[in-house]
């Protein structure tokens, strides 16, 4: 199966560190210099000044003994990774759109309970996030999601122009998908699962060899591109795609390093299908993020918080409320459709909408 034009190969999910931020910053306040860009003290392997990761974690609200791993409770277990071929469907996917609503040096998967340990991220969806973040407290909150039932939290590195930053305006895409050939496999997130997607200390080759790459970054005519592109003409925007791993080993909802519980499809032998690995078996939604960026002209001056261009990497943190992501994923991923964030496939309008006029389930 290929997605978006390109086959994911059977790498597992790169070590990564990763870096989210958050705290008591507004959108109206964020034009501001960046944070300075320096490392927290910490004992364990840097990855990236700004992210270093802890030969163990600190006790945090989910993680009370410290150890850097979250159980699933109950884990899911007995699975057996599906190599099914269920009948063709190009497409598989709903949206889940979430404008920006806040930046912070904080981040609560890499630095639980240490506010402005990391370098500064851009967070969308629930409107709560910040370094004491934890599940109990991100379920049923506010958030700019476009369906109010989407409580979790995403974030990535601020993205400037100089000294200005600059945030996504509107709704930014992120799609839920099938990452493998059997969509029919695919169940909902658990709630409380957590992960970073990619690191941002790798380098241009390792970005352009990620098991997430999509196109890297773009603007008008410019694709392919590992690092910022020298210059994006003149009324367009700076984009990025970017994949996550998509199949979980059933047991973890956080682990260490905040990926080895995850992994990307592998391709079956003798085939172009992809399925999840035996150690990983469980079939999750593929979540791809889609952002835009307002900035345009001479790009020599823009950097993300976390370094160059490929150093690009993101968080996720499910606190959707139970009942509607099963509905979407069931109608729309299960379902091979081709859905908006009302879990509507316009071009099979007989089979309905999952959620209402306020993206609500009736």
């Amino acid at each position: 199966m290929k997605i978006r034009g390109r086959t994911l190969s059977g790498l597992l999910l790169a070590a990564a560190l990763a870096a989210s931020a958050l705290g008591a910053g507004t959108v109206a306040a964020l034009d501001t210099a960046p944070a300075a860009v320096t490392g927290h003290a910490a004992t364990g392997h840097t990855g990236h000044t700004g992210h270093v990761m802890a030969d163990s974690a600190l006790p945090s609200g989910d993680d009370p003994d410290g150890d850097g791993y979250v159980p699933a409770v109950p884990p899911v277990t007995g699975v057996t990774p599906s190599d099914a071929v269920p009948p063709p469907a190009y497409f598989h996917e709903f949206q889940a759109n979430c404008s920006v609503t806040h930046t912070a040096p904080d981040d609560p998967i890499v630095y639980p309970g240490r506010p402005g340990a990391s370098h500064d991220h851009t967070f969308m969806g629930n409107r709560s996030t910040n370094a004491h973040s934890t599940t109990a407290s991100l379920t049923g909150g506010a958030t700019s999601c476009n369906a109010p039932a989407d409580a979790s939290a995403y974030w990535m590195p601020s993205l400037y122009d100089g000294d200005r930053k600059v945030l996504p305006v509107g709704p930014q895409v992120i799609y839920y998908k099938s990452g493998v050939t059997d969509y029919t496999s695919v169940r909902p997130f658990p709630k409380g699962l957590r992960f970073v997607v990619g690191d941002p200390a790798q380098s241009a080759d390792r970005f352009r060899d990620h098991g997430g790459w999509v196109e890297g970054w773009e603007c008008g005519d410019s694709y392919k591109n590992v690092d910022f592109p020298a210059r994006c003409p003149t009324g367009t925007q700076l984009n990025i795609r970017m994949q996550a791993p998509s199949c979980w080993n059933g047991l973890h909802l956080d682990t260490p390093d905040h990926q080895s519980h995850m992994a990307y499809p592998v391709v079956k032998p003798g085939t172009n299908h992809d399925v999840c690995p035996a150690s990983h078996p469980v079939a999750l939604p593929m979540i791809e993020f889609k952002m835009a960026f307002p900035v345009d002209g001479d790009m020599s001056r823009v950097r993300l918080s976390s370094g160059r261009g490929h150093s690009f990497h993101y968080d996720f943190f499910n606190a959707w409320e139970d009942r509607t992501l099963k509905a979407l994923v069931d109608h729309c991923v299960v379902g091979g459709l081709q859905c908006d964030t009302r879990g509507y496939d316009q071009n099979h309008p007989e089979r309905g909408a999952v959620l209402n006029a306020d993206h609500r389930l009736p």
